[in-house]
């Protein structure tokens, strides 16, 4: 018997790809006699008769599987894709398709979303425990969440209260995208300057799955209120409700001195690793200012009064399926267009990539956490090119990981630099971006790579004098 292939890494069901040749990767199937090799199809509805693009490849015996959708066989712009796939062995025994779907919309990520947060001070639900897992944008794996109790009422309701009148014109729910329990699927906001009076902002009646980006007209109010009607499951359950008003943010006011630009990729803004502190420790003439990656743009770089010498992107430890990817815009801008030297460690790695589209990036998988772990046999990097980042290094070296995402298709204009199975450094052929899966910031005695860091805050200190 053959198993069914499991399309939970990337892209997950429902996400906006950026790109018409994305990578498409999905878990292995299990059972059959022999090798195993894939079919893929992707089409514009779900009998998967229209422009019908069909594929097939060998097994990654890895565990993921991943295609490039080529050029010659490019997907439609501003279209939803339905798209599945089908183990095959060696014997032709064919096993059961999984399917899934998402969006291409290439130009939904080319510019800063023109929003901030609107953070609420409070929240109130008509029933369930733990309200604040709907608020806790710290909770970084995005797995705690709110549940109605059942049976309970025939409408569940979830109230904010952002502390005074804000305009909001875009709100980002999520849903457990592992499994169909608890969706909405019938639903309205109200909106309310006291709590008291209330006027619908946005229905929706057919809702089909776990995420939900809705755009609207600028409303004002203080209070705002979501009524769920319909749901899947036994009781509606959320884990995550994000508002956000038009507008830029503040300019940060940088340090007098020479300083590092870092930007925070954790879904709450901070460094997944202490990174400022390690910069401070290896380059002591060198501040720092961090910065969110949802506060993050072009705009706010070109508005700083004094310009950072370096930009490190952090870590960050979210499956990027369950993030609102639009606040990352900003960043990419940044990577496209700073004129400084630029550094993206483990997701600061992978933002590189999606600068240029996603996906281009993949799950694994499986997890490689070997800066959590008990010594043991570490992965060794190989050195495939010269560069001036990792002289002196051993070949092969040792370094610290905590990622279970990793580059799979490099941008044009970029190179690999090293790797260990799968892509471990890149850099852009100007040689003034660089990008390391690993962590040469985490203290760890079989680190090999703090050179690595080291030695980009110098050059950085160097060029900038």
């Amino acid at each position: 018997m053959i198993t069914t292939p499991q399309l939970n890494t990337n892209p997950n069901f429902d996400v906006v790809l950026t790109r018409t040749t994305p990578v498409l990767s999905f878990k292995n199937a299990a059972g059959g006699q022999g090798k195993r090799a894939y079919e893929i199809q992707a089409a514009r509805d779900k009998d998967f008769t229209i422009d019908l693009a069909a594929f097939s490849l060998q097994e990654n015996p890895e565990g993921v599987t991943a295609l490039s959708i080529p050029t010659d066989k490019a997907l439609a712009d501003k279209t939803r894709w339905y798209w599945r796939v089908r183990a095959v062995d060696e014997t032709g025994a064919q096993g059961p398709w999984a399917t899934s779907r998402f969006f291409v919309d290439v130009a939904s990520d080319k510019a800063f979303m023109g929003l901030t947060r609107a953070v609420p001070i409070s929240v109130k639900v008509s029933s369930g425990s733990d309200p604040k897992n709907l608020t806790d944008y710290s909770d970084q794996g995005l797995a705690t969440q709110w549940r109605a109790t059942p049976p309970g009422s025939d409408t569940a309701w979830v109230e904010l209260d952002l502390g005074a009148a804000r305009t909001i014109s875009r709100i980002w729910m999520l849903a457990d995208s592992g499994q169909k329990d608890g969706w909405p699927v019938a639903f309205r906001w109200l909106a309310s300057p006291d709590g008291v009076a209330w006027k619908e902002a946005v229905t929706v009646a057919d809702g089909d799955t776990y995420r939900f980006i809705l755009d609207i007209d600028g409303v004002t109010a203080r209070f705002w209120r979501l009524e769920i009607s319909a749901w899947t499951g036994y009781a509606p359950a959320l884990n995550e409700l994000l508002l956000y008003s038009p507008g830029l943010p503040e300019t940060p006011s940088p340090p007098s001195g020479p300083y590092v630009l870092i930007i925070g990729n954790q879904h709450n803004g901070f460094t997944f690793t202490q990174l400022a502190e390690r910069v401070h420790e290896m380059v002591p003439q060198l501040a720092t200012l961090t910065v969110p990656s949802y506060e993050a743009s072009m705009a706010m770089y070109a508005a700083l009064p004094q310009k950072p010498v370096a930009i490190l992107l952090s870590g960050n430890n979210a499956d990027y399926n369950d993030l609102p990817m639009f606040e990352y815009n900003g960043e990419y801008e940044i990577i496209r267009a700073a004129p400084v030297p630029i550094l993206g460690i483990c997701a600061g790695n992978q933002m590189l990539a999606f600068a240029s589209g996603y996906t281009r990036v993949r799950s694994m998988g499986r997890s490689d956490i070997s800066a959590m772990e008990t010594p043991r046999e570490y992965a060794k990097i190989n050195l495939l090119v010269d560069d001036p980042l990792f002289k002196d290094l051993p070949r092969p070296f040792t370094a610290p990981e905590v990622h279970g995402w990793a580059v799979y298709d490099p941008p044009q204009g970029f190179e690999v630099v090293a790797e260990s199975g799968y892509i471990q450094a890149i850099r852009r052929q100007d040689g003034r971006v660089h990008g390391t899966q690993f962590h040469p910031e985490i203290k760890v005695p079989y680190n090999q790579a703090e050179s690595v860091l080291r030695r980009f805050l110098e050059d950085a200190l160097a060029r900038a004098k």
